[in-house]
């Protein structure tokens, strides 16, 4: 079974410093809906892993979150992809859960649910706590330069030189993808 994982803001959608508080503030990136939609196509399984602290901080509830998801999936499925779960974090920073990255609970949850390693899986993200959770679990770490990814280049840089960093989802996906090609 082929398997990624996405993280949500700054990779699928815009993001906010003010957080993604109704369906409405969520506007996919150019692309990424149709990039979700070639990697469905091209037999993976898509799983998005999303920090959403905006709960516990009060900004929204967990029904709102739940209509915020519904609308994302509708919009990859009208362009013909699909997203088999979206696991989320609700906790605060200071609340010392294992499911808020970067450490790998949401991570491990995928693992259980498809009853199989991450080893090598891709897992993309915009922010060093995506990329060092993925590490954690042997998956293969992707940056994309959307959201905060430019912001934690540099850093990642200097911590983990050979981690992958790509334009966008739809730039890393048209590399997977002639990847898969030539591995055949």
């Amino acid at each position: 079974m082929k398997l990624i994982i996405l993280d949500r803001d700054g990779v699928i959608n815009l993001d906010s410093d003010a957080y993604i508080k109704s369906p409405e503030e969520w506007i996919p990136i150019a692309e990424s809906l149709q990039a979700i939609a070639r990697l469905s196509r091209a037999g993976y399984r898509v799983f998005v892993a999303t920090n959403q602290s905006g709960v516990a901080r009060g900004l929204f509830d967990i029904e709102t979150l739940n209509a915020i998801h519904r609308k994302m999936i509708d919009a990859v499925q009208e362009v013909g992809g699909s997203i088999d779960a979206v696991l989320f974090c609700p906790h605060g920073p200071d609340d010392a859960c294992n499911c808020r990255k970067p450490k790998a609970g949401l991570y491990e949850e995928i693992a259980k649910r498809t009853q199989q390693s991450l080893q090598g899986v891709p897992i993309i993200g915009d922010s060093l706590r995506d990329i060092e959770a993925a590490i954690s679990v042997e998956a293969d770490p992707i940056l994309v330069r959307t959201g905060k990814g430019e912001m934690a280049e540099q850093q990642l840089r200097q911590r983990h030189p050979d981690v992958t960093i790509h334009a966008d989802l739809f730039s890393f996906t048209e590399a997977l993808l002639r990847q898969d090609k030539t591995d055949k």
